[in-house]
C-alpha cells in the first residue's frame, strides 16, 4: 500500500497549479500525481500543432523536464484511478494497488463525447482531445487525403486547420446552424466560417451524421451517410462534438454531482478532504454568479491553485471565472469571454466594424457580462479585466468599441491603479501608455 499526504488525480493544468500551491507552502509533504496519460504534464491546445507541424512533445511541455524531481512530487504516470473510498481516504489504481491520502485532488479533466453513431467504432475515426489522438492520426494519415470532422466546436475547428495544413480536404458536419456557436456570436461565426471556406474547408450545418461507412462490417471508414441520406466519401473521421465532465471515479461516492462535480469558493466538494478543478468540476463563475463549467485552462490552473492551498492550510477563495476564448484559426484572430450573446433584452449592446476589424461589448446596468472581438483583439485584455474587476462603465461604454481605445480612454481612477502610475500635476497633460493585459486560454 502506497501512503501519501497529497494526492492529485490529474496531470494538465488543475493538478500542475496545484501542485506548484502545495509546495510553495509545503516542501516537505508526501505528494503523488496519478495520471493516465504516459506523458508529463503538456499543453493540450498544441496537440493541432503537432498533427500539423510534427511539434515534439518537447516543445509542448507545460513545465520543464526536471518539474518532478525539483518539487519533490511523486508521479505515476500511464496509471489509472479505477476506485475512490473517500470514507476510508484510499483510491485504487487499475492494477489493483491502493493508495492512501490525507488530501484529495479530482482533477480529472474530461473525456470525449461518443455519439451513437452506426460504424463509429471503425479503424479510421478517431479523437482529438489527446497528444496520442493526434499521433495516431498523424499515422494514419499517410495515403489519406479526404477527412470528415464531426463537431464545429473548438476541437473541430482545430482538428481541420491540421488536417488542411497536412493536405487534406476537410468536411465539417456541424449539428447547429452555424460553426463555433457556443463561444462566438453570428458575425464572428461567420466571419471564422469565410475563412474556413476560402482555405477549401466545406462545411455543412444543420446536420448529424447517421452513420460511418465501410465495404463490409470490420473495413476502415470510407464514407459517412448524413441524416437527411446525403452520403460523403471520406478515408479518415474525427469525432469532435465536444467533452463531458470526467466524474465517474465519484460515480459511487457521496460527493455531489451535477453536470461536473460541485466545489465551493475554496474548490472543496461535499466530502470532506476532497477537492476538484478544471474541467470536471463546476465552479463559480463571476457573470452568472453560479456555479457552471467553466472548461479553459486559465480557470483549471487558477483552480488548481486555490485548491492546493486550502489542501495545505491556507484558506483561500477562488475569486471565478468564465468563459474565455482567445483563437487564431485560418489567420482570423478572435477573443471572446464571459456572455456573448445577451440571454434577453436586458442586457445592452454597444458594437463597432470597421472592414475586418469587429468589436462588441454585452453590458448589464453598466457592468460588462461578455465581449468579442475580432481582427484586433490587442485591446480585449483591457475590457477583460474592466469585466472581471466588476468596473462601472458609464459614462465611457462607447469608447470601449472605438478604433482607437486604450487605458487612455478610461477615468484616470481606473486607468492609473492598472498601471500603478503615480500621482501627476493636473496642470500637466498625461496620456497613459497602452498596456493591455493579456488574456489566457486553452481548450
Amino acid at each position: 500500500m502506497i501512503n501519501t499526504r497529497y494526492l492529485i488525480i490529474g496531470n494538465s493544468a488543475g493538478g500542475i497549479g496545484a501542485a506548484e500551491a502545495i509546495r510553495e507552502v509545503d516542501k516537505a509533504g508526501s505528494l503523488l500525481v496519478i495520471s493516465d496519460e504516459p506523458y508529463p504534464a503538456y499543453s493540450r491546445p498544441m496537440i493541432s500543432e503537432h498533427l500539423a507541424q510534427g511539434c515534439p512533445l518537447e516543445k509542448m511541455l507545460y513545465r520543464p523536464g526536471d518539474f518532478y524531481r525539483k518539487l519533490n512530487i511523486q508521479t505515476f504516470l500511464g496509471r489509472k484511478a479505477t476506485r475512490l473510498d473517500t470514507a476510508k481516504h484510499i483510491v485504487e489504481l487499475d492494477d489493483g494497488e491502493p493508495v492512501t491520502w490525507e488530501k484529495l485532488l479530482l482533477a480529472t479533466g474530461g473525456l470525449p463525447i461518443i455519439p451513437q453513431i452506426e460504424g463509429i467504432e471503425r479503424r479510421g475515426v478517431f479523437g482529438f482531445t489527446t497528444l496520442d489522438d493526434a499521433r495516431a492520426i498523424s499515422e494514419f494519415l499517410k495515403g489519406k487525403d479526404r477527412a470528415v470532422v464531426i463537431g464545429g466546436g473548438l476541437i473541430g475547428v482545430s482538428a481541420a486547420e491540421a488536417l488542411v495544413e497536412r493536405g487534406v480536404k476537410v468536411t465539417i458536419i456541424e449539428m447547429k446552424e452555424r460553426i463555433l456557436n457556443v463561444m462566438l456570436d453570428e458575425e464572428t461565426s461567420n466571419m471564422e466560417t469565410l475563412a474556413l471556406k476560402q482555405a477549401g474547408v466545406d462545411i455543412i450545418t444543420g446536420h448529424t451524421v447517421a452513420s460511418i461507412n465501410g465495404a463490409s462490417a470490420r473495413d476502415t471508414a470510407s464514407s459517412v451517410t448524413l441524416d437527411d441520406g446525403s452520403q460523403l466519401d471520406c478515408n479518415l473521421v474525427v469525432v469532435a462534438i465536444g467533452v463531458r465532465p470526467r466524474t465517474e471515479l465519484v460515480s459511487a461516492t457521496g460527493i455531489r454531482v451535477n453536470r461536473g462535480i460541485i466545489v465551493s469558493r475554496h474548490m472543496a466538494t461535499s466530502e470532506p478532504d476532497v477537492y476538484a478543478c478544471g474541467d470536471v468540476a463546476e465552479a463559480y463563475d463571476f457573470i452568472y454568479n453560479e456555479n457552471r463549467l467553466t472548461p479553459i485552462w486559465p480557470n483549471a490552473y487558477l483552480g488548481g491553485r486555490v485548491a492546493g492551498l486550502n489542501m495545505a492550510g491556507v484558506p483561500t477563495e477562488y475569486p471565478g471565472g468564465t468563459a474565455m476564448n482567445s483563437l487564431k484559426y485560418f489567420r482570423v484572430e478572435i477573443a471572446s469571454a464571459g456572455m456573448v450573446i445577451p440571454d434577453d433584452d436586458s442586457y445592452e449592446i454597444v458594437s463597432q466594424q470597421h472592414g475586418d476589424h469587429y468589436r462588441k461589448v454585452i453590458l448589464k446596468e453598466g457592468l460588462i457580462t461578455g465581449m468579442v472581438f475580432a481582427g484586433d483583439t490587442e485591446k480585449a485584455g483591457i475590457v477583460f479585466s474592466l469585466m472581471r474587476d466588476r468596473v462601472q462603465t458609464d459614462g465611457f461604454k462607447e469608447a470601449l468599441v472605438a478604433e482607437d481605445f486604450s487605458l487612455a480612454a478610461l477615468p484616470e481612477e481606473i486607468w492609473r491603479p492598472r498601471l500603478a502610475a503615480p500621482p501627476q500635476d493636473k496642470a500637466r497633460v498625461v496620456t497613459a501608455p497602452e498596456q493591455p493585459e493579456e488574456i489566457l486560454v486553452g481548450e
